[in-house]
């Protein structure tokens, strides 16, 4: 089934928050980009758009707070099958792992939650004695627009 995603604005300041990390306004206009974005967004595109809301904000700043959120596992960073070449793409970790299908005709990148998916991470858990702290799976095909 599609992914819908209906995350709140500010989780990640009030995570950040209880655990006493230093709260700026260049931070928060960051956040609140992240929180708030419906697609996928890479470092220059969160910079443009936290720009907008505090001119200040500067390309490290970015990787900085990007670095912090990955640190404390609130977001996931991706490639989504290099179909921008090396370019890195960043989403909110949300609280079930999700299949991302990438077209690689017009690069629309759609989200799907599976039971299957879940079942796949408990088998290989049990099959090889291993324990999954991250899973992510990228398929690339054509979307049914691209299809013909």
């Amino acid at each position: 089934m599609p992914f819908a995603n209906t995350e709140i604005p500010g989780k990640f300041q009030a995570f950040l928050a209880q655990r006493g990390i230093r709260m700026t306004e260049q931070r928060r206009a960051i956040l609140n980009v992240i929180e708030t974005a419906k697609k996928h967004l890479d470092a220059g595109q969160i910079l443009r758009r936290a720009r907008k809301l505090d001119p200040s904000i500067d390309r490290s700043t970015v990787y900085r707070t990007l670095g912090l959120l990955k640190r404390h596992g609130l977001i996931d960073e991706l490639d989504l099958m290099h179909l921008d070449g090396e370019a890195h793409y960043y989403e909110r970790k949300l609280n079930r792992d999700h299949i991302h299908l990438a077209c690689l005709r017009c690069g629309r990148i759609t989200e799907f939650v599976s039971d299957l998916f879940e079942s796949l991470k408990e088998q290989v858990e049990k099959e090889c004695g291993y324990r999954i702290a991250v899973a992510r799976l990228e398929i690339g095909g054509y979307c049914s627009k691209c299809r013909t």
